[in-house]
C-alpha cells in the first residue's frame, strides 16, 4: 500500500460519497486509475464495508451507555457464548471480549432507559453466568470517529 492508496482510504473514511471523479482529482490520478486501485483496495480487504453513519439522536437512539460485564466462568467458550448472546440485540452496536477483570465490553445505541431496562432483562437477569455488569451512561462524547488513520 503506497501513499496515493493510504490518502484514497484517508478520503473514503472522511467521505465515502464522494465520486470517483473527485477523488481521483484530490489524489491526483485519472479515473480509470483511481476506480482500479480503489477495486484492489476492497478486493484486498483494506476497504471491509461502505456504510451511511447516521445522526444517533436523529435516528432515534440518543442514549449511548458503555457495559462492563464480568462472566462467572472465564475461557473462550463461555465468553463467545455470552458475545453471540449480546450480539444479537440491536441495540449494541459494539461487544469486545477483553483483558483484566472485565470479560466483556458492550457499547449500546439505545432509545430511552425502557428500552434499556428490557435489554438488561434478556441479557443479564436470571442468568447464573453473569457475575456483575456495570453501566455508565454517556454524559458528553469528546470523540468519537469510525475512520483508522492510515496516513500521515
Amino acid at each position: 500500500m503506497d501513499r496515493i492508496d493510504k490518502r484514497l482510504l484517508d478520503l473514503l473514511q472522511e467521505d465515502a460519497s464522494r465520486t470517483n471523479a473527485e477523488l481521483a482529482d484530490l489524489v491526483g490520478l485519472s479515473p480509470s486509475s483511481c476506480l482500479r486501485r480503489i477495486q484492489r483496495l476492497k478486493a484486498g480487504g483494506a476497504i471491509d464495508r461502505i456504510v451511511a453513519i447516521l445522526n444517533p439522536a436523529k435516528a432515534g437512539k440518543g442514549l449511548k451507555a458503555i457495559v462492563t460485564v464480568e462472566l462467572v466462568r472465564h475461557g473462550e467458550q463461555h465468553t463467545r457464548r455470552f458475545l453471540d448472546l449480546a450480539a444479537r440485540e440491536p441495540a449494541v452496536v459494539q461487544a469486545y471480549s477483553v483483558s483484566g477483570q472485565t470479560d466483556v465490553i458492550l457499547m449500546l445505541r439505545l432509545a430511552d432507559m425502557k428500552e434499556f431496562g428490557s435489554l438488561c432483562e434478556r441479557l443479564f437477569d436470571d442468568r447464573s453466568d453473569i457475575a456483575r455488569y456495570y453501566t455508565m451512561f454517556v454524559v458528553r462524547t469528546g470523540k468519537e470517529t469510525t475512520a483508522i488513520p492510515v496516513s500521515g
